[in-house]
């Protein structure tokens, strides 16, 4: 499990999936759906893990392309420190359908990350 897990968003998933597999032979590790089109997909490379996700909503020059999803052991209390420490929070956090609580926030320069911590019972969480 990485603590630390940069996320790419894109436009055209299978274009950036297909490059980073073919160049660093990364293996796809978890993919949200399992069937139909990808929203997420989750590689490792060597001993690290790299998220895609795609979204329609890039055009040049618009919302980052790049995340840092954190895993964190308390998301709540992780998010409840965030704007005292000059960043700023989207909202509540929320259980994620593939095994994670999941709180969206910003850095103070306006960077997005994710805060993460697996909920108990599920089987999986890490990584994501």
């Amino acid at each position: 499990m990485s603590t630390i897990q940069p996320v790419i968003l894109t436009a055209d998933l299978d274009v950036l999936l297909g490059f980073y597999t073919k160049l660093f032979g990364a293996e796809q590790i978890f993919r949200v759906p399992e069937e139909g089109p990808a929203f997420y997909v989750g590689l490792r490379i060597g001993d690290t893990d790299l998220g895609l996700v795609a979204r329609t909503d890039l055009g040049a020059g618009a919302a980052p392309r790049l995340l840092l999803s954190i895993a964190v052991d308390d998301v709540d209390e992780t998010l409840g420190r965030v704007e005292a420490l000059g960043g700023s929070a989207g909202g509540a956090p929320n259980d994620m359908p593939w095994g994670q609580r999941v709180a969206h926030i910003q850095d103070p320069d306006g960077n997005p990350v994710n805060l993460t911590q697996p909920i108990s019972g599920t089987g999986f969480g890490q990584g994501v």
